[in-house]
């Protein structure tokens, strides 16, 4: 089922991200779908040069530039201050980079988790450090090239979705650029919630870290999800996994192949990441097919 996007004017061009940026596009559809009655938080990352300084900002709600270690912390506190003064209707995001998430900023994002706090977060995740020059983070897949690994990541993305899904917070959804129907849904359906802490880590290709094409950005993200490497599903409450789209047989060389930072592989690499991706898709069929109240192709 196809989702129809209904935008409002949040976001807005004339920012300073590059030309096609993945992260730009996300941030168009989580905030135009999030609405003007929204609070974002925001740590230093590209999502921060995009949002821009105040008032020439790019976003029409406020916006809180926190560190880069406490998104998590400052979108509760914020929060809770409007509920003290009455106010309970307005949505709080924190939007945040896989670096701000998958690592600096983790320890706040598993805290106010285990809080169960009553705020959205979204990780913009391009896999990598790539407003500082494209270095590694957890989030970085295997094998891929950085300018801190350059010979090819040693060690397997950090399985962030899971992670927080084991947390038993009432929604964990995986989205990317490349489905923009869903991602806008799953934003729209973490907003209508309201209560607890829903988490959405969003696929945003970065076409300068990635080495890809202005213009290769969906198809690179589509194919990501046809192959198997970032499926996309919903977990509610850590224990109702519902599948949205999965591995179509799209072999995973084909994806490789787009990117300059897999231009080092060697036939043998190829074949022990499509292993590693099989391993994991398997893994995950299991969840969908043992979780309470599994649900295979919803929404």
């Amino acid at each position: 089922m196809n989702y129809q996007i209904a935008e409002q004017r949040v976001f807005n061009p004339g920012h300073a991200a590059c030309p096609g940026c993945h992260v730009a596009l996300a941030m168009r559809f989580v905030l135009n779908t999030l609405g003007p009655d929204t609070i974002a938080v925001v740590p230093p990352s590209c999502i921060a040069i995009i949002a821009g300084p105040q008032p020439l900002s790019s976003m029409r709600i406020p916006v809180y530039q926190t560190t880069l270690e406490a998104s998590a912390a400052s979108a509760a506190g914020i929060k809770r201050a409007l509920v003290a003064k009455g106010n309970h209707h307005t949505n709080v995001v924190a939007i945040a980079g896989d670096g701000g998430t998958y690592d600096i900023g983790f320890q706040a994002l598993s805290s106010a988790a285990e809080r169960n706090e009553d705020i959205i977060y979204v990780c913009l995740d391009n896999e990598g450090y790539m407003n500082t020059g494209s270095q590694k983070s957890s989030a970085t897949p295997s094998r891929a090239y950085t300018t801190s690994t350059p010979s090819g990541k040693p060690t397997p993305k950090k399985n962030v979705a899971e992670i927080m899904a084991a947390h038993n917070i009432p929604y964990m959804a995986t989205a990317t650029t490349g489905y923009p129907d869903d991602l806008a849904r799953k934003v729209a359906r973490a907003r209508d919630m309201k209560g607890g802490l829903r988490f959405i880590v969003v696929l945003t290709p970065c076409l300068d870290g990635w080495g890809i094409a202005d213009d290769d950005g969906p198809k690179t993200s589509r194919l990501a999800v046809e192959s198997g490497i970032f499926p996309l599903y919903e977990v509610e409450n850590g224990n109702r996994y519902t599948l949205n789209h999965g591995p179509e047989g799209a072999p995973l060389a084909g994806y490789l192949a787009r990117q300059q930072r897999y231009g080092h592989l060697s036939p043998a690499d190829v074949e022990f990441l499509q292993a590693e991706v099989d391993r994991n898709w398997e893994r995950l069929q299991a969840k969908f097919g043992s979780a309470t109240g599994a649900a295979i192709k919803g929404g």
